[in-house]
């Protein structure tokens, strides 16, 4: 397996495609039922972290960096992170196909991230989500050491959401 990490500058459409397996996974943690045509559609629900503008406007000091995921040169999920300030960084999205999971792939990109982007970090979790806090506890608190704090908040950035929420250093 050649596993490879890349921005995503150029690569909105493939990003964008992939969000809807992300979305279907989603949608059950999250109670969402298919629309009419039966399609999920991310709907340019992700546009900012390529500069363009979606639905939800950023404050004007968040910053997107959009990487693909690949595996053999195919893609194979992504990594939305946004800086929300100096260096701080939110794992915004993160996704990886069903077929590549329990591969270390997700492992291997969350580090190379936390790696390439030095800093305060927050990675949140629906609380629904109990396998994505399983994890980012576990890649969390093996990078860090255990240094990593948790704790369940209400985000008024996100609709006033709740989410579980990890925060450490790189």
């Amino acid at each position: 397996m050649n596993f490879e990490l890349s921005p995503a500058d150029d690569d909105y459409a493939v990003a964008a495609n992939l969000a809807r397996f992300y979305i279907y996974d989603m949608a059950e943690h999250l109670g969402w039922h298919f629309p009419p045509d039966g399609l999920f559609d991310s709907a340019d629900r992700f546009a900012n972290y390529w500069g363009k503008p979606g639905p939800n406007a950023w404050p004007p000091e968040w910053r997107g960096h959009p990487f693909l995921i690949r595996v053999d040169g195919h893609p194979a999920g992504f990594a939305l992170i946004k800086q929300i300030g100096g260096a701080t960084f939110d794992m915004g999205e993160f996704f990886v196909g069903r077929q590549h999971r329990r591969r270390s792939l997700g492992r291997s990109a969350a580090i190379a991230l936390f790696e390439k982007f030095r800093g305060d970090w927050e990675v949140r979790e629906i609380p629904a989500n109990v396998p994505a806090q399983a994890f980012w506890r576990r890649i969390i608190g093996d990078y860090t050491r255990g240094a990593f704090t948790e704790s369940r908040e209400i985000f008024p950035a996100y609709g006033n959401r709740e989410f579980i929420v990890q925060r450490f250093r790189s």
